[in-house]
């Protein structure tokens, strides 16, 4: 098949474009960094050089392809940017690839979604996935949409490292002995390389997780494998949390949305859908990843 893959060479894009590449599909990864183009071609994919942002550039690029594969991102550093909505700039993305997907007349679509996306309320900054999962089923009813829905990626953890480093523990507004999901971006990019291989029809959710940890299990794991064996898991109130990520230059719209994402995972509203549809728990497991973590940790 020929197939579409957003998302350049990132954690799930580069894993997935390998595997489609090794079975045999004619792949063509968007990057927005001509940079990328020389390693995207070394993977055997083609490269096509472009922003979501741009309905003509996508449009042009989805035509003819038997599938493609949309996730939404934003630049490095754009939680910081004080003057961006985050959920808006996603959302006009969102709008972007169905323009994109209608006009080039694709049937078939994977859209990477989000743990969280059952609901626009109680989910925090994960709303935005919830809005374009909806942009999406708009689109004429002859497009068959697979949503794949990834719980947290383990390598958010490596947002712990500095307070770890600086205080001794992990801090979050969350935490305790209740288990929670957690994803390799490897596990997704296997699932999403499945579903591109099976038949589509319709409208269909997937969920994908790794393992099910809790915050204590995390901190007892990461804290053995970095030769901290009582490294422990810091409650603070929300406010605490907030404050502390604007004073660390976040814009104040995305803290209070990672802030609610957090009151989410407390009252279980962020996995309610999930845990109605539990996937069949993936290879990577929380003590594999804590290699990465320990490399990463000792690079710091």
């Amino acid at each position: 098949m020929k197939i579409i893959v957003t998302g350049s060479l990132g954690h799930i894009s580069k894993p997935l474009t390998q595997t489609l590449v090794q079975q045999g599909h004619s792949v063509t990864v968007i990057s927005s960094n001509a940079e990328r183009q020389s390693a995207i071609e070394a993977l055997g994919a083609k490269a096509a050089i472009g922003t979501m942002e741009d309905v003509d550039f996508l449009s042009a690029t989805f035509e003819g392809a038997d599938a493609v594969y949309v996730m939404e991102t934003l630049g490095a550093g754009s939680f910081f940017d004080q003057n961006l909505d985050v959920i808006a700039a996603i959302n006009q993305i969102g709008n972007n690839y169905k323009a994109a997907i209608e006009r080039s007349g694709v049937k078939r679509v994977v859209h990477l979604s989000s743990i969280g996306a059952h609901t626009d309320k109680g989910n925090g900054i994960l709303a935005f996935h919830y809005n374009v999962e909806n942009i999406l089923q708009q689109l004429p009813s002859d497009v068959s949409i697979k949503v794949m829905r990834p719980v947290g990626f383990y390598y958010n953890m490596l947002a712990f490292i500095p307070t770890i480093k600086a205080q001794g523990a992990i801090v979050s507004n969350y935490g305790g002995d209740e288990k929670e999901p957690w994803v390799s971006p490897s596990d997704i990019a296997a699932v999403i390389a499945e579903e591109l291989e099976q038949p589509f029809e319709g409208r269909t959710i997937r969920y994908i997780a790794s393992d099910e940890v809790s915050p204590n299990e995390i901190a007892k794991v990461l804290g053995e494998a970095i030769g901290k064996p009582d490294l422990g898991w810091l409650v603070i109130s929300d406010e605490q949390m907030l404050q502390g990520m604007i004073a660390a230059g976040m814009n104040p719209q995305t803290a209070k949305g990672f802030v609610e994402m957090n009151e989410g995972r407390r009252s279980g509203v962020l996995y309610e859908d999930y845990y109605q549809h539990q996937p069949v728990l993936g290879k990577v497991k929380l003590t594999d990843f804590v290699h990465e973590f320990t490399a990463a940790f000792n690079k710091a």
